[in-house]
């Protein structure tokens, strides 16, 4: 897979656990059907409500070490020192090849080391900010219960990932029940910028 060859562009959407990055790529999926929008790897368990290979593959541990070691991640991560999530490599350089537009959710940890191996041209970054870091740690209690431990952990690295959101191309405030108006600029950045 060369990068020589991309004619496509790979946009990801950056943000801290509970930003809105899923529930504006699952908009953005109803709007762009030509769009590419590919799982992400992990080894946390399936929520009741989820299915393999439609948001993510579950994969063990084992399976997913074995895919580091053989380099088939584009970008991977042991996220809150509990479960491994990563991007596989081939899907994206492929559809890349064949210039589409390619919307993809990732951590800040992700975005770093997926801008080492995409070129610029092919690259656009979009992290969408919540400001108000109380509303944030609502949202992430929302989607299940959580020890005291988990949320710390999780709000310690919302606040790191914040502190970095200006790598990015972009910065769009995610507030609070405003998902049509963020969804609506961030298609807008994506079609300005198309390959």
């Amino acid at each position: 897979m060369n990068a020589q060859n991309l004619k496509g562009k790979l946009v990801l959407i950056v943000g801290p656990s509970g930003s809105g990055k899923g529930t504006v790529i699952e908009e953005l999926k109803k709007r762009h059907s030509d769009w590419f929008f590919p799982p992400s790897c992990t080894t946390r368990p399936p929520r009741p409500s989820e299915k393999d290979g439609a948001v993510y593959h579950f994969m063990s541990e084992g399976d997913f070490k074995a895919g580091i070691e053989s380099g088939e991640f584009l970008e991977w991560a042991e996220v809150h020192k509990k479960n491994f999530y990563g991007t596989l490599r081939k899907p994206i350089f492929s559809a890349l090849e064949q210039g589409k537009t390619v919307v993809r959710e990732v951590d800040i940890q992700g975005f770093k080391s997926i801008k080492s191996l995409i070129p610029a041209e092919n690259l656009t970054s979009i992290f969408l900010i919540v400001e108000n870091l109380d509303e944030l740690k609502a949202r992430i209690l929302k989607r299940g219960p959580m020890t005291e431990e988990e949320i710390s952990r999780r709000m310690q690295s919302a606040k790191k990932e914040i502190s970095e959101s200006h790598l990015c191309d972009y910065r769009v405030p995610s507030p609070h029940g405003k998902i049509p108006e963020i969804t609506a600029e961030v298609e807008r950045i994506i079609l300005s910028n198309k390959a």
